[in-house]
Formats: structure tokens, sequence, C-alpha cells
């Protein structure tokens, strides 16, 4: 089975122990993008699973693809000129209630935003039993979002995408009408719970969101992340269910990468909604345990987890 995504990766600036960067001497960095997160997670747990990206030929631009080499995930890089596109960075600050976390973006000119489609390998992505991106990558410029449709529309496998809003990229108006453009080229969509209320005109229970969503975007499949209480999708006119598997978690931040990893890889692997969630929901779960948004995630423990899971099953 082979997934192909493409998207930008920004590097993660974060300080410790709940401080705010106005106030820390030291923060950690680290790599974080959708797109190769959930390549990374696919690639762990068995996909053959490749990363396609733009990057800028910079200390900070070599940064970003060491890391995702050091981790295991195979790439293809157009090394961009460092005056033709810079990396994105974002700063996170983490907190505890009732202080909020924060995220900063810092994606503006970046190198992903000047992607055309003939910089890339079509015939990886023609070729691939799944292309996944996210609405990150839309945001990042006009010409990023006409790449990502064309290289959608070149899909000859599922073609899966990632809300993936951030209100730092840009306003829920613009991405609710580059999306109108864009879902009739998706076969799945996958959704954070709050990023739907945020960017879609949609009321109702989490069952019927996913239902308007397929019938008004004609998509195969919706499949709604919802955080500490599981996931709901929709497809083929039956509404399927998935709690969260309870965990103390370290870390959140890479939980929804490690969901779409698995649920893709076993989507593609021939299972069935049901399966692929569960699969999905013991990856998130997982993924919490372990820090950072890059999560090495053990493919027995996966199974394990899954496992106990079916055995508590009536």
């Amino acid at each position: 089975m082979s997934l192909v995504t493409f998207g930008e990766t920004a590097l993660r600036f974060a300080p410790p122990d709940g401080q705010r960067f106005e106030t820390a001497r030291e923060a950690s960095i680290r790599v974080d993008g959708t797109a190769s997160g959930v390549a990374a997670t696919a690639g762990r747990l068995g996909a053959d699973a490749r990363w396609l990206s733009k990057v800028p030929d910079t200390p900070l631009g070599r940064r970003v693809v060491a890391e995702l080499h050091e981790f295991g995930l195979e790439t293809d890089i157009v090394w961009a000129d460092p005056d033709a596109g810079r990396q994105g960075l974002t700063f996170h600050e983490d907190a505890d209630p009732p202080r909020a976390e924060r995220l900063l973006q810092d994606r503006g000119d970046t190198a992903m935003a000047t992607l055309t489609p003939g910089e890339l390998p079509m015939g990886e992505i023609q070729n691939a039993d799944v292309v996944f991106t996210t609405g990150a990558t839309l945001s990042l410029s006009d010409t990023a979002a006409d790449t990502t449709g064309a290289l959608l529309r070149a899909a000859a496998g599922m073609r899966a995408f990632d809300l993936d809003f951030h209100p730092g990229l840009w306003d829920a108006e613009d991405a609710r009408d580059a999306l109108a453009d864009l879902l009739p080229a998706v076969d799945t969509l996958f959704a954070a719970e709050e990023q739907v209320s945020a960017v879609f005109d949609t009321t109702g229970s989490p069952r019927e969101v996913v239902h308007t969503l397929a019938t008004e975007y004609d998509l195969t499949r919706v499949i709604l992340t919802r955080s500490e209480y599981g996931a709901v999708a929709y497809h083929d006119g039956v509404i399927h269910e998935q709690d969260a598997i309870e965990t103390s978690a370290v870390d959140e931040s890479g939980q929804h990468e490690a969901f779409i990893g698995a649920t893709l890889q076993q989507l593609a692997a021939g299972a069935d909604t049901d399966e692929a969630l569960l699969h999905g929901v013991a990856a998130a779960a997982l993924s919490r345990t372990l820090s950072g948004p890059l999560t090495p995630l053990e493919p027995s423990e996966v199974e394990r987890v899954v496992g106990s899971q079916q055995s508590r099953r009536p």
C-alpha cells in the first residue's frame, strides 16, 4: 500500500514547563506538519509512505528534512533557493487551565507557497493508493491552492484531505470559499470537530454534521475527530462511531496526525471503516503518551491496544 502526502512542515519552537516566550530562556525545536506527520505514522505502521514538499535550501529547511529522515520517513524534496522562499515556523506555548495554550504562526512567504505541479513527480501522485494533503497547504498562497487542486485531481487512488484549519493562517470565510472549489476532488475528508464548527455553516450533533458534509460536498467518507470523545464517520450511508481510549496525556500535539495516519493505513490495506477507526483511536491514544508532534509509534503496541479494545466488545 502506497501513501503519498504533500504539504509544508514547519519548525515548532516551544518553551519548557508552561513558560511564555517573553520570559523563557530556552525552547525545544521539533518538526510540526500534518502531511509529514500522517506519512510518518502510516510508514511506521507498515505503509509505503512518502512526503513531498518544497523546502528552502537553508539550515532551517535542512533541519526539517533531516529530522524526518531520522524518523525513517521517505521524502521527495524540491530544494528552493533561499531567496525564493523561507522556512515556515510555529511558536507554541503549552498551558494548563485556566490559562489557554497559544500557537503563533510565522508562515508567510514560505518556499511551499511557490510550489507548482510541474515541480513534483506526478508519477508518484498518479500511482499512489492514497494521496493526502491539508487545508493549511491551501492557505499558503493562491499558487499553493491551485497546485493542491491539480495534484488531487491527478490522483487515481483515494484522495484524502484534512481540514487542518488554523486562524493564524487564514480566516474561516476564505477557507470555506477555497474548500468549495477543492472538495469535489476529494474522496475522504478528515476534520477536527472544533474546526468544522469554525469553518462550515453546519449545526447539529456529530452524526448530523458528518452526514451534512458528505451530502453537501458529495464525499465518499467524512471522519470527524472529537479528541477525548473519539471519532464519528459517515461512509456509504452508514454512521460509524468509535470511543476514544482513555490515557494519561503527556502531550496531545501529535494525536490528530497519528489518528489520520493509522486510519488511512488501514483503509488502504482493505480494512472496513470500523476497523480503521479503532486503529486510529489506538494510535491517537498511544501518541498522547509520547512527547512532541512526531511520535514514534510501534505497530505491535497499536495492535495490542486494538486487541484489548476488541476483547471488551460484547
